[in-house]
């Protein structure tokens, strides 16, 4: 079976990449990628009690995802919206895992409610006003993908555009170790189930077993298999070199993810 829909939309956060319009040079081969520490910027949109208890996985689902709706001329207040993480908040994560080996075991209300996996939907919800329908979901290292087909069954089935959310942020030590993820990392999409006059390029996907499309730099390479949302940049590569392509995206042992990419 294969689900098509077309991209509107692009949000872009990680190492080096401060956002799409900026990332496109380097994808699309005209600069050479440099890669630097992720800058998380920080949203108005969220009242100040929520914008202290935020952490980096919500900060960057805010950016990516608003980045991608503006760039479509859309209201996120409108959009169904898919979250995919292969972890959720690292940094919550190793906060509660301390409290818990200490002799005090005192969890605060904030650190429990930040400890889910849908956390940052709550917040998106909040910041945006977004009352529509939210998928959150994770696949471990397979999370881009099942996002990405999760997003897409819901554009094809309803008939209606969704934004997917696709985030990781980092575990600090000793979680770190078990879990390398070296640094934040997100990609939102837009995606319609009809050509509109915003649409950047019509896309195809279906199971396949072919291998994976690699990078040929290898800081770039790096980033695509060190971090799990990074799966998706070789979609985001064919747009960047404006020209019409096949990738094949890593998903499940032994299944990948065939991307037939139209520009529009």
């Amino acid at each position: 079976m294969t689900l098509t829909a077309y991209i509107e939309g692009i949000g872009l956060i990680g190492p080096g990449f401060a956002n799409w319009p900026g990332s496109q040079a380097v994808l699309g081969g005209q600069r050479p990628y440099q890669p630097a520490k992720t800058i998380l910027p920080t949203t108005s949109l969220l009242p100040a009690a929520e914008r202290r208890r935020s952490g980096a996985i919500v900060k960057l689902t805010l950016a990516t995802g608003l980045e991608a709706i503006q760039a479509a001329g859309l209201n996120a207040v409108n959009l169904p919206s898919v979250f995919s993480s292969s972890g959720g908040d690292g940094e919550n994560c190793h906060a509660l895992c301390e409290m818990l080996a200490s002799s005090d075991r005192q969890i605060s209300p904030t650190r429990f409610h930040n400890s889910v996996h849908n956390t940052a939907a709550g917040y998106w919800s909040i910041a945006t006003g977004a009352m529509t329908t939210s998928s959150v979901l994770c696949a471990f290292d397979a999370s881009f993908g099942a996002g990405l087909l999760e997003a897409l069954s819901q554009v094809v089935a309803d008939n209606t555009r969704t934004v997917l959310l696709a985030c990781d942020t980092p575990y600090p030590e000793p979680l770190f170790g078990a879990r390398p993820i070296p640094d934040a990392f997100g990609i939102a999409l837009v995606l319609a189930p009809e050509r509109s006059a915003q649409a950047l390029a019509k896309i195809s996907v279906s199971l396949t077993d072919m291998p994976a499309d690699r990078f040929d730099d290898n800081a770039l390479e790096n980033l695509r298999t060190g971090i799990p949302a990074a799966r998706g940049l070789p979609i985001l590569r064919a747009i960047a070199q404006r020209a019409d392509d096949r990738v094949v995206l890593d998903y499940l042992d032994g299944t990948t993810l065939v991307v037939d990419i139209t520009l529009c």
